[in-house]
């Protein structure tokens, strides 16, 4: 895990617990609803953080005998936590707190406290919002924004920008509902400025359970990083035929690799093993990641038959 991603956290806990006191404060000497859904918005986002840095610690464990592959998975389920935390907590309050408030509106005592909380806020999570962005940016590689996010393996990265750009929504809505709801003597606006921001929360939530979700299933390493086992496979000249490759990532930095490969006919079982071995330090030194490997020795034409007996017991399935 990049020592980037801890700091992003980090800079991220601390600023939204500072400003969810701050918000929490103006709410109740204001009166205001959608300041009090910022500041629950704030405090959620304090608590995902935590969560997300408990699932990294516990990320690092070493495997034993009741997980032998590793906790690395740990990381994408406390991500998933997050996501349902954000949905369940954050938005399902902040629209209760809004409904309440169009039901029984009264008028924002002090507005302008609110106007400099909120200004301040944005200040904050403005500059947690540049850390988060940076560290994105360096982990995109090239790769389009909605495309870098698809595929990437670390979901603290992008839980954090995205938990960053909906507070940053939420704090506009807020600023504009408490400024409706004074200039125009609507005091129901304030209401609607919180069911607003608790809309935002829902489909970031959203977003979030959808992105880990695939990480939490098991997805495979990046394209290019197959493309390159298979380069280094083929180009071993005692290996007639890659027959599959499969990857399946365990954690950020934790790839199950699992190959069939056809060596040729005239190798030895000696021969084969040593085959095997130096496949073996050739993809671990090219990828560091690649923290189990298992070759299996396949003949291309049982491995045919193998696929075409799996494709019809998967068709009987289905029917």
């Amino acid at each position: 895990m990049a020592a980037g991603t801890k700091r992003v956290i980090y800079a991220a806990l601390v600023g939204n617990f500072l400003i969810a006191v701050t918000k929490f404060a103006a709410a109740s000497y204001t009166g205001s609803s959608a300041m009090l859904s910022e500041g629950i918005h704030s405090l959620v986002d304090t608590g995902n953080q935590g969560l997300l840095l408990h699932g990294m610690r516990r990320a690092r464990r070493p495997a034993d005998k009741h997980h032998p592959f590793g906790y690395g998975a740990e990381v994408y389920f406390w991500a998933f936590v997050v996501a349902i935390l954000i949905f369940a907590v954050g938005a399902g309050v902040s629209i209760y707190e809004g409904v309440l408030k169009i039901l029984d509106p009264h008028e924002i005592e002090s507005p302008y406290v609110n106007y400099i909380v909120l200004a301040l806020a944005m200040v904050f999570e403005g500059v947690a919002w540049v850390i988060a962005y940076r560290e994105f940016q360096a982990s995109r590689n090239g790769r389009g924004f909605v495309a870098a996010i698809r595929q990437s393996k670390d979901p603290t990265v992008f839980t954090v920008l995205f938990e960053d750009t909906a507070a940053m929504l939420g704090l506009i809505v807020a600023l504009i509902g408490v400024y409706l709801a004074t200039a125009l003597q609507l005091p129901w606006l304030d209401g609607a400025a919180s069911i607003g921001i608790g809309l935002i929360l829902a489909a970031t939530a959203v977003l979030l359970a959808i992105e880990t979700k695939g990480l939490l299933i098991g997805e495979a390493a990046d394209p290019q990083v197959v493309r390159d086992i298979r380069a280094i496979v083929e180009a071993t000249p005692t290996v007639d035929a890659l027959n599959e490759i499969r990857t399946l990532h365990r954690g950020p930095s934790d790839i199950l690799l699992a190959i069939s490969v056809d060596f040729e006919d005239n190798l030895t079982a000696g021969k084969v093993e040593e085959a095997i071995q130096r496949l073996e330090v050739a993809i671990k030194e090219r990828f560091p990641a690649v923290r189990r490997l298992f070759i299996e020795v396949q003949s291309a034409g049982d491995h045919r038959a193998m696929q075409a007996a799996e494709a019809m017991q998967a068709a009987k399935t289905r029917a």
